[in-house]
This record gives C-alpha cells, sequence and structure tokens, in this order.
C-alpha cells in the first residue's frame, strides 16, 4: 500500500454484451481510496454505482483499465487470488441482508471464516464477540426470521467483519429498514469506520451522505462529481 491508499483505478471501464449490442457501465472510472476513508458511491439507477462496486470488491472484472488494492495489481490476479482476496480482505453488507435462513446468527457470522480456514475451534468464539460488539449477544442462537430486520442487518455486519477485512462494501444497508432501524445501522457503520476500516456505501439515498467523508457521484458510467 503507498501514499495511504488502499484502493486505486485507473481508467477502468466495462463493457456488457447481448448479441451484437455494446452497453458500456463504466467509461474510464479512476479513483483513490484512502485507507480509513469512508466513501459514499452515489448516483441514480444505471449510473454504473453498483458495477463500480462488484469491480472494486473482486466480484466481477473490468473490461479494461487497472485495479490495484493495497498495491496490489489484481487486474492481473487468477480467479483464485480474486477470491481469497474477496474471502480475506473484504466485508460485504446487502440490502436484502443475505443470510442462510437455516443457520442461526452464530453460524451465520462464523460461515466466513469457516471458507477462511479459521480453525473450528476459535470461529464460534470470533463469531460471539462479534455479535456482542453488534449488541446481540443474546440472539446468537436464533434463526434470521426469529429477528427484526435490523437486528438481520447487524447480524450481517458482523458476518462481513468476521475476518476482520481491510474493506466494508456496503450495497443499499438501509434498503429494506425503516428510518429508524436505519441510523441504527449507520451508526454502527460509522463506529467501524472510526476504529479504522475503510468503508464503501453504494447509496441512493442523499440522506446517508452525512455519514461519509468523501462523496463521489457517478452518471452513465462517469464520474460526474467528487467532493
Amino acid at each position: 500500500m503507498t501514499n495511504g491508499l488502499i484502493i486505486e483505478t485507473n481508467s477502468i471501464t466495462k463493457i456488457y454484451k447481448t448479441g451484437k449490442v455494446e452497453f458500456k457501465a463504466l467509461d474510464g472510472v479512476s479513483l483513490k481510496i484512502k485507507k480509513g476513508d469512508f466513501i459514499a458511491l452515489m448516483g441514480p439507477s444505471g449510473s454504473g454505482k453498483s458495477t463500480l462496486m462488484n469491480i472494486l470488491g473482486c466480484l466481477d472484472r473490468a473490461t479494461s483499465g487497472q485495479l490495484l488494492f493495497e498495491g496490489q495489481n489484481l487486474s492481473i490476479s487468477s480467479d483464485n487470488q480474486l477470491a481469497e482476496i474477496r474471502s480475506k480482505k473484504i466485508g460485504f453488507v446487502f440490502q436484502t441482508f443475505n443470510l442462510v435462513p437455516s443457520l442461526s446468527a452464530l453460524k451465520n457470522v462464523a460461515l466466513p471464516m469457516t471458507f477462511g480456514g479459521v480453525p473450528k475451534s476459535s470461529r464460534d468464539t470470533t463469531a460471539l464477540d462479534m455479535l456482542r460488539k453488534m449488541g446481540l449477544e443474546n440472539w446468537a442462537r436464533n434463526l434470521p426470521s426469529e429477528l427484526s430486520g435490523g437486528q438481520q442487518q447487524r447480524v450481517a455486519i458482523a458476518r462481513a467483519l468476521a475476518n476482520n477485512p481491510s474493506v466494508i462494501l456496503a450495497d443499499e444497508p438501509t434498503g429494506n429498514l425503516d428510518s429508524a432501524t436505519g441510523v441504527q445501522v449507520m451508526a454502527v457503520l460509522s463506529k467501524i469506520n472510526k476504529e479504522g476500516k475503510t468503508i464503501i456505501l453504494v447509496t441512493h439515498d442523499a440522506s446517508l451522505k452525512k455519514y461519509a467523508n468523501r462523496i463521489i457521484t457517478m452518471k452513465d458510467g462517469i464520474i460526474s462529481e467528487r467532493k
């Protein structure tokens, strides 16, 4: 990692092809994200923000351009190398929570550690500690269906933190929550950021930009404004 940068993109493009029709979802996007930043990535539907998030999160590859993560050029990394980055360096929080319905809150949080190679002896201990930090220790044995929306999202945040990632990518994390519960979830993310985690928040909700130290607005596949 150089100059405090954790993520850097250089002229990233993403082109989707359907038959002979091409759609350029990203058109030469360049940005620099420093360790400890809280970025609000904003823009209307179709602006390219979700496509960019997928590339930053190593869920998809750019058509052209360069992605650097902690100084490593991921544009030339293998699929296995990208999977390892996703597992160990990036935590994901989604609008729909994406919890496994048949697993308890504790087992949901422990799941990434299973894939990350953490010994079984320490997985549940770490997962319970993560839930304790979210104020959910007493709900560790409950299934997702037995939790409120806000509780489920806090379980999802605990799961995202399980492998101690460098970056948290939060895609519309308050989208399925009422406004009061959304404020609680954003307070949790803000606290995590103050503890040193880099957070990239993807949202179209203008009320959430007050939590960020930088705002990046996208339109038609390009960055139209930076603050």
